[in-house]
């Protein structure tokens, strides 16, 4: 089988790879010129660059790809921006570029037999947000998952764009995506939840919002292997969610990582959501005058102001027999060995 990953220098991306090269697979890596190799040192590889931002540039790349090989079996789309300096660099990103992608591909008559497109939860915003019940001993969620059937309503340009693309790619007859929306990614080489893990380390863990917040998370490897239960798997034309399976409250992860650190003291902060938006607006226009990304901003603050992460993963269970391996402690546990491994910590 041949694949193509693209964003396969980042987090997601990386992993993505990895596991194509352990099934045997003839593995394409499709990143850009200025991309890290780090994590993509396997000399089985195949390297291809791919400009998502420059449609000719683009057909011209994957029209060599037709003439040298013929194209691909598979393609994970991974590639895409979570962090961008101004709001329409989401959408030129995110949105653009899969339209660019795909109409390249159909153009050249080089769509594969499935195209998994990895989105966001975030594309439904904050919904379900009223209780529909009282926390008790036996069932403590208050909140309804979030099901395929809501209407969108993303609250951050990430999300937006996400949505974008996913409306772009229903609207393609034909075209056999399939549509991956993950929760919270977390594990090895990631590096904004790694940002809790320091923090606690330095004996501060910093939450906001005083009302309950019930969260969601799913490890790298549980999303790899959904990804690929995905290709071989189910319909084409179908969106999944994509957890752990598992609900938590708002301090179940800081307390896994404070475990895993050896219990260090811990000064445990909550503020209220008016602080936060104070500091994520002083943020973002401090980094826009530096020119750079910073973690704090608009799109942040709506993300850790949501109170609702649950999401229904039924479907994917059901129709990709996906079985999520990886509830958080044991997930936590990897990535806290991998980071003090790897001299993060």
């Amino acid at each position: 089988m041949k694949i193509l990953i693209t964003g396969a220098s980042g987090f997601i991306g990386s992993f993505l790879v990895e596991e194509g090269l352990s099934r045997g697979w003839q593995v394409w890596a499709g990143m850009r010129h200025s991309s890290s190799k780090r994590y993509l040192a396997d000399a089985r590889i195949r390297f291809v660059e791919l400009d998502f931002m420059n449609p000719e540039v683009l057909e011209e790349q994957l029209r060599r790809c037709k003439e040298a090989f013929g194209g691909w079996d598979y393609i994970i789309h991974a590639a895409g921006a979570t962090k961008c300096l101004h709001r329409e660099d989401f959408f030129r990103t995110n949105t653009g570029g899969t339209r660019h992608f795909v109409e390249a591909l159909v153009g050249l008559g080089m769509v594969p037999r499935r195209f998994v497109f990895i989105s966001s939860l975030s594309v439904f915003g904050a919904i379900r947000e009223c209780p529909v019940r009282e926390a008790t001993p036996d069932n403590p969620w208050i909140y309804a998952p979030i099901t395929d059937g809501d209407t969108p309503r993303p609250n951050t340009a990430y999300g937006e764009s996400k949505r974008q693309a996913e409306e772009y790619l229903q609207a393609q007859e034909g075209f056999p995506y399939v549509i991956l929306r993950p929760t919270g990614v977390y594990g090895p080489r990631e590096k904004d939840y790694f940002l809790m893990a320091q923090s606690i380390r330095r004996h501060t863990d910093f939450a906001v919002g005083y009302r309950p917040q019930e969260i969601t998370f799913v490890y790298v490897a549980d999303l790899v292997q959904a990804a690929y239960k995905a290709l071989e798997h189910g319909e084409v034309r179908r969106a999944y969610f994509v957890s752990d399976g598992c609900v938590y409250n708002s301090r179940r992860f800081s307390d896994l990582i404070q475990q895993e650190l050896g219990n260090p003291l811990v000064v445990h902060i909550k503020a209220p959501l008016w602080f936060l938006r104070c500091v994520c607006a002083v943020s973002e226009i401090f980094h826009r005058i530096l020119g750079k990304v910073g973690t704090l901003n608009g799109d942040k603050y709506h993300i850790m102001s949501q109170r609702n992460w649950q999401c229904d993963i039924e479907p994917a269970r059901k129709e990709l027999g996906y079985v999520p391996e990886y509830p958080l402690e044991r997930g936590v546990k990897e990535a806290i060995a991998w980071y003090r491994k790897e001299g993060w910590l």
